[in-house]
């Protein structure tokens, strides 16, 4: 009997000891690659932090984070508010506040959510892509290489490269915004025409300027290898 009792208390050990590392992998998503004035759910994102499923990422007022997912890199630029989570195996992001940048170097390797609206790269094709919230329904989306898809609910549409478009989401308003001019500095290639929209649209889009650099985000590891870890 003592015996036993002395396997049975030797086998809880063990997994008591065990118990930490399992929890420490589930749900990991990611590793903060560069920081600034920034935190992981409250806490510093110092480079090397692991980064988990259901976590929020928040910026300062001249922060940034840079988060590595896979086949993707994230960054959230000043003032910005995010939280990453996974779907299907997918990484994914969902911008709260701000301004974010992704990298992927494959179309399943990342997606970024904003208001309604969510943005994926067109393909495998190694693609840029940057979301800024302008307000409660309006979304400035930039592509500075490869093509993005932007899709609200059943309503799709390709941004390619070099292109910039302000988005608004709002399909109660969409006829009306129809007939409206366009803010100044918006229109079909900054021309100040019509919106673009299709029948039963989602969203109006606005052409803005082309894109050059859309920002700092280092990404020539993630780009050039789409199974480098």
């Amino acid at each position: 009997m003592a015996r036993s009792r002395e396997i049975v208390a030797a086998i809880f050990a063990s997994c008591l000891l065990m118990a930490p590392a399992w929890g420490a992998s589930t749900g990991a998503l990611g590793t903060v690659v560069a920081s600034d004035h920034a935190s992981v759910s409250g806490a510093g994102a110092a480079v090397g932090t692991t980064v988990f499923d259901g976590d929020k990422l928040s910026t300062a007022d001249s922060g940034s984070v840079q988060l590595r997912a896979g086949a993707a890199r994230f960054l959230l630029s000043a003032s910005s508010l995010a939280t990453v989570s996974e779907n299907a195996g997918m990484p994914e992001a969902t911008l709260l506040r701000g301004s974010a940048t992704f990298s992927t170097a494959g179309a399943k390797a990342f997606s970024l959510n904003a208001l309604t609206a969510v943005i994926r790269p067109k393909s495998d094709d190694p693609t840029i892509g940057q979301v800024t919230m302008l307000g409660e329904k309006q979304l400035l989306v930039k592509c500075a290489r490869g093509a993005l898809t932007i899709t609200v609910g059943d309503d799709s549409r390709v941004i390619s490269e070099g292109s910039a478009y302000r988005v608004v989401l709002d399909p109660a308003k969409s006829e009306e915004a129809q007939t409206q001019p366009p803010p100044q500095g918006s229109g079909t290639k900054g021309s100040g025409g019509p919106p673009l929209m299709a029948a039963k649209s989602k969203f109006v889009w606005y052409a803005a300027a082309a894109v050059g650099v859309v920002t700092y985000l280092a990404l020539d590891e993630v780009l050039e290898s789409p199974d480098r870890p």
